[in-house]
């Protein structure tokens, strides 16, 4: 019943080709069924025949050499979702597990479902029964789920909204332990007790306190423009911000700089702040410290609401390795068919300190996509970004691998199937219950056929993140002076990717601000940014030279890096410093935990000219849509003018990364003949520029070589135009069509209204905080200005718009 054609297909050939043979254990009760992990002895013959139809060998015809790896994989992911829909229904009903375990209403009263075939004996706990489980022991059916009912009293649930709740069960060795319920809904801390363990807490608002949605769920944008955020850290006070907050205070920051997706790290409960929301304890529980159920759905609703899509950071690579507060306290020594992780040296992950799953038992499938089904189906969530996928694909999990591109490295024994077939699960079924979604994956590997559709015998994933890209820029900007720096090099970077499969390229997301290592901007302008981040005064050379490389960087990774872009909260406008989360080692502090929004929102500070070139970066997408496009032809890197020129789409991009060299009558090769203008302009003065370059002038085309022979052509380009190209600028083309100055008028209407917001934005920012008085900023500057003409003159200057149409 899908609309969407591609699981059609799939369906179809599921239907047509699958003869399974099946050595299997199933029973049913209660609505729902077990069946025992398949055994190496079980097989499946697939017609040789619709093996052929499997579109990925059409897709990348060298993928036929591992035609048998393919072929397996595919009769195992048929397998097991026939086994899915034969014994629950479908693979979407499958995925409704939350309607059967954790705690739900039932005619009469609450019933509680947890999985735990290791345990001996049961009890449910909590506040409301004083925590004395005799008088509420559970019982367990022949799959090892231990069910209790507790019915109403007076007409009312007998276990309140709010109450605390917990599993106490009794395992082989005769112990008595307390758990989180798996299922659990929503976690909390007791505030007062330091280094306390998270307890459940039951979930169920009355309807006068249930958040009910408002907007439906934007479209899907053509090209991902995605805003990477951390809720927590997102206050300017050295806190943990709340859900509310950042939904009425950040989310309009993201919309003015014309994002039009944001992705939310730390959503899922994870006891340890420290870990970024890594390492999760509670997979269904939305994260306490930020606030409730009830406040998520507020802020999502409200990205909606702006036309924002919003993707989850979700993690199913690995779980906390903690035992009184996570999913890793219910392994009691089990074999791994009783138990969600595997056992031995394959359960745990070396570097991360964590347990990894069992993909291949089928309650731990059930577990992991009913889990995907509840942020969607609850939160209204458009999409996810799966975190650690290049550890799930392969049993070594990419330790000390360095991955060369050779297709043997992906399809091999070191393969994991059962994770790859879990992620085909996954993407059939997200795609089906949502086919607007968007879903990345976070691969280091490469791995071919990754980011293909599922019915090509793909994994399925929409997109990975490009994840080369930001070690090449501190590569870079750590060991090289501008004049090593190749141009021929950096393109090949940002386009050393698979055709086929789509990417998100980014300079650099939250792994690159961790404390211990240093941000784009941090590391051009290190300490000057203390100090010499003021416009009432010039810039240092250091300054300049960083605001400029910051904008070149972050833009010729957007345009040329992939078919989306991230960007991580605060780097936008260059925030300063690292990110330390409170931690015994800095005495607890918030102080690096933060955003100093008031830095971009002083209008005195260069931070705003990176904030505004960002903006228009969006803009420009927004309006040309080139990363959608598949249009893109680089047509020069010279090295020694230090100058690279592109085309995407019908837009054409002039770097000139030298230091010093500026170019008068450069000639560039361009595809369509005609007229051009810029459409945007680094060296603008609204982004800290020097304004050389003329907005008004129009850029006729010269007819280039012999028509029809491109060898004669300059640079394999049909025309030419010549540029003013400025040092350490970049410079973007469009070419003038009849509607061209109406679409002049609509793009300026654009940037005032931007411009408005961004005012409402800085008011709203002092009436919270105050005035606050920057760093590298004195009183008196800030009241009086520098008290030299000539450099007040300069500001003023500044100030002006420039005039290109972003």
């Amino acid at each position: 019943g899908s609309s969407n054609p591609g699981l059609t297909q799939l369906q179809s050939i599921s239907n047509r080709s699958v003869s399974v043979i099946l050595c299997f254990v199933y029973k049913v009760e209660h609505g729902f069924a077990t069946a025992s992990v398949l055994k190496d002895s079980s097989t499946m013959v697939v017609v040789e025949e619709e093996i052929q139809h499997l579109g990925i060998f059409d897709v990348d015809p060298s993928l036929g050499q591992f035609k048998d790896h393919f072929v397996y994989r595919w009769n195992k992911y048929i397998e097991q979702k026939s086994l899915i829909e034969k014994y629950e229904g479908s693979l979407e009903e499958f995925a409704l597990g939350y309607l059967k375990f954790g705690f739900n209403r039932e005619p009469g009263g609450i019933v509680y479902r947890e999985w735990a075939p290791a345990a001996q004996e049961a009890q449910l706990i909590g506040d409301f029964n004083g925590w004395d489980g005799s008088n509420h022991r559970m019982e367990k059916n022949e799959f090892g789920v231990w069910t209790i009912k507790i019915p109403d009293s007076g007409g009312e649930p007998s276990i309140p909204h709010n109450s605390r709740v917990k599993f106490r069960f009794k395992h082989g060795n005769g112990i008595w332990v307390d758990r989180v319920p798996a299922w659990i809904r929503y976690a909390t801390v007791d505030p007062t007790r330091f280094a306390a363990a998270y307890d459940g807490v039951h979930w169920d608002p009355p309807p006068s306190e249930r958040y009910e949605f408002k907007y439906p769920r934007p479209p899907k944008p053509s090209a991902p423009r995605i805003y990477e955020a951390h809720v927590g850290m997102s206050s300017s006070e050295p806190r943990v911000g709340t859900y509310r907050e950042f939904a009425d205070n950040v989310l309009p920051r993201i919309k003015a700089n014309n994002y039009n997706t944001v992705q939310l790290m730390a959503i899922m409960e994870h006891s340890y702040y420290a870990s970024f929301g890594y390492h999760v304890t509670n997979f269904f529980a939305v994260s306490s410290r930020s606030g409730t159920p009830e406040d998520l759905k507020y802020l999502i609703d409200k990205a909606h609401s702006l036309g924002l899509c919003v993707l989850m950071d979700v993690v199913h690579s690995h779980a906390s390795n903690n035992v009184t507060d996570g999913l890793n306290g219910f392994d009691v020594g089990q074999s791994t068919q009783e138990s969600y992780f595997h056992t031995g040296e394959r359960g745990y992950h070396k570097l991360w300190d964590s347990r990894l799953f069992n993909y291949g038992n089928w309650e731990v499938l059930r577990f992991l996509l009913s889990n995907l089904r509840w942020w969607l189906d609850e939160f209204k969530f458009d999409g996810f970004r799966f975190d650690g996928v290049t550890s799930m694909l392969y049993h070594h999990h990419g330790i000390n691998m360095a991955f060369s591109g050779t297709y043997g490295e992906y399809f091999s024994e070191a393969t994991d199937v059962d994770a790859i077939v879990y992620m085909m699960l996954a993407n059939y079924l997200i795609h089906s219950l949502l086919p607007d979604t968007t879903v990345v994956a976070e691969d280091v590997s490469g791995m071919p056929a990754l980011c293909r559709p599922v019915y090509e015998g793909a994994v399925g994933f929409d997109y990975r993140l490009a994840m080369a890209i930001p070690d090449k820029w501190i590569d870079y900007l750590k060991n090289k002076t501008d004049d090593d720096w190749s141009m021929k090099e950096i393109v090949w970077s940002l386009t050393n990717r698979r055709y086929s499969e789509k990417c998100v390229a980014y300079a650099e997301s939250h792994d690159q601000a961790i404390v211990g290592d240093k941000t784009i901007t941090f590391l051009l302008m290190d300490k000057e940014m203390y100090s010499g981040m003021s416009d009432l005064q010039p810039a240092s050379p250091i300054v300049e030279r960083g605001i400029a490389l910051h904008k070149m960087i972050h833009f010729i990774t957007m345009a040329l890096g992939g078919e989306g872009y991230l960007n991580f909260m605060g780097n936008e406008f260059g925030h300063p410093e690292w990110i330390d989360f409170p931690r015994e080692g800095n005495d607890w502090s918030y102080d690096k935990c933060r955003r100093q929004w008031n830095l971009v929102d002083t209008d005195h500070l260069r931070y705003k000219y990176m904030n505004a070139f960002d903006r228009a970066m969006n803009l420009l997408d927004d309006k040309f849509s080139f990363l959608a496009s598949t249009k893109q032809i680089v047509s020069s890197t010279n090295e020694e003018d230090k100058v690279i020129v592109f085309e995407r789409g019908d837009l054409v991009f002039v770097f000139n990364f030298h230091p010093e060299n500026t170019y008068e009558g450069y000639k560039v090769g361009c595809d369509l003949p005609g007229k051009y203008r810029v459409a945007l302009d680094s060296d603008a003065l609204d982004f800290g520029g020097h304004g050389r370059v003329g907005h008004d002038a129009d850029h006729f085309t010269t007819p280039e070589g012999i028509p029809g022979v491109p060898e004669s052509n300059f640079n394999n380009r049909p025309n030419s135009f010549k540029v003013l190209s400025p040092a350490r600028t970049c410079v973007v083309y469009y070419r003038v069509e009849d509607e061209a100055e109406t679409l002049d008028e609509e793009m300026t209407k654009e940037k005032e209204a931007a411009a408005a917001t961004q005012v409402e934005i800085e008011e709203a920012a002092i009436q919270a905080v105050g005035v606050i008085v920057p760093m590298g900023i004195s009183d008196e500057d800030e009241l009086e200005g520098t008290g030299d003409s000539a450099d007040d003159d300069q500001f003023l200057r500044r100030k002006q718009s420039c005039r290109c149409i972003c």
